[in-house]
């Protein structure tokens, strides 16, 4: 019924993987809003200054390799969490590949071998950066409270469903995040 109701529905993708890598860590076990401070503080020190008189854009994401000089002690999150970023950034400095023509076998191995990346740090990526349409988070709250709204189960019957679903899980998700009431899934006022 989700898909009957909204049919084009698709799955967002970015053009630069390694900034949505180190958005994802950024954006581990915090709210939308802290993630985007986090995020803007990061480009704010770090990203290269851009002149834009017409609109807002001030700085471009810095890149791996400006990143890889940054102190973690200016980071304003939990050590763990810090370990986790630079443990990215040093795999990203070192080839790893975030791109959407990337092995995303390869890159998900990669990615779970570093620390502090557990499967819904790995699968945002592989949805959102790798592309891959069968990417899938059953531990993520939203896609919890989207099942506990439909009446799906848990988390193990979540699971068990998504099987159906394959090799389309990405979108999947995408249609069970449309059911929460959450800011991103409202349009704008005009």
């Amino acid at each position: 019924p989700l898909v009957a109701a909204a049919p084009g529905r698709r799955v967002p993708r970015t053009v630069d993987g390694a900034e949505f890598a180190v958005r994802a860590v950024l954006g581990q076990q915090v709210s939308t809003a802290a993630a985007r401070t986090h995020a803007a503080r990061l480009v704010v020190a770090h990203g290269e200054p851009v002149e834009d008189p017409e609109g807002g854009l001030t700085h471009l994401f810095p890149s791996p390799s400006a990143l890889a000089s940054l102190d973690p002690e200016t980071l304003a999150m939990p050590r763990t969490r810090r370990r986790t970023l630079l443990a990215l950034v040093s795999a990203l400095t070192d080839g790893l590949d975030l791109s959407a023509g990337s092995d995303w076998e390869a890159a998900r191995a990669a990615l779970t071998a570093l620390p502090g990346f557990g499967p819904w740090t790995v699968e945002s990526i592989a949805m959102r950066a790798l592309g891959d349409p069968d990417a899938f988070l059953p531990t993520d709250l939203g896609i919890k409270y989207a099942a506990e709204t439909l009446g799906l189960g848990g988390q193990a019957a979540v699971v068990a469903r998504s099987a159906a679903w394959r090799p389309w899980r990405a979108y999947a998700t995408q249609h069970l995040w449309a059911t929460g009431d959450h800011a991103i899934n409202r349009m704008p006022a005009a």
